[in-house]
């Protein structure tokens, strides 16, 4: 019992702290819906529960000895956070009902921008570490496990959030300010990501 309870703690601190992926969800909640989100923050929970599997059961050891792939991780991530976070800083709220479905991150995305994710990594090398000790099968699967639970709970949480957050930023210019902050904090995130790396 003490050890699920360690995989939840660990699972629901790494999952509902803020991060690249809950910001994006948060904002797409906000300009398109928690409905039109849901797509987006399925293939993140899909993605992140894939990536954390194939590091639990044999990516570990593999890229331990490899820092290059950390390097070339973290140059693409970067890459894609400032992508997503210009193409929410550029988002015109007056276009959005029009272009709910189109617009909206999709299923892809999520997956995608897991892997490419340095805080996922963060996390499913941390955790397999912790929890591998007993070198046990069960234990890692069981922690994939709850692992997708606890993340696909959070991330709702924050689509939720996001869409609770547009009734009230959906007068006059709010939500526009409010995706030009979003969009600041997604690039700063890259740009954090790209100078801890190599400046270090």
């Amino acid at each position: 019992m003490l050890l699920i309870f360690s995989m939840f703690s660990f699972a629901l601190s790494m999952s509902i702290s803020p991060g690249p992926v809950n910001f994006t969800i948060l904002s797409s909640a906000m300009n398109y819906g928690f409905k039109n989100t849901i797509a987006f923050l399925s293939g993140a929970t899909i993605g992140f529960t894939a990536l954390l599997a194939a590091v639990c059961f044999g990516l570990f050891q593999l890229l331990h000895g490899y820092p290059i792939f950390l390097d070339a991780l973290s140059i693409f991530g970067a890459a894609l956070l400032m992508w997503m976070g210009w193409g929410i800083f550029r988002a015109d709220p007056t276009q959005v009902q029009a272009q709910q479905q189109s617009q909206a991150p999709g299923f892809f995305y999520g997956v995608m921008m897991q892997w490419l994710n340095p805080k996922a990594w963060i996390a499913a090398f941390t955790g397999t570490a912790i929890f591998s000790v007993r070198q046990s099968t069960t234990d890692l699967m069981l922690f994939v496990l709850i692992y997708f639970v606890v993340c696909y709970v959070s991330l709702l949480i924050w689509a939720i959030l996001g869409e609770k957050m547009a009734l009230f930023l959906n007068q006059g210019q709010r939500m526009r300010i409010m995706n030009r902050i979003m969009g600041i904090i997604l690039i700063a995130i890259a740009l954090d990501i790209g100078m801890s790396r190599f400046l270090v």
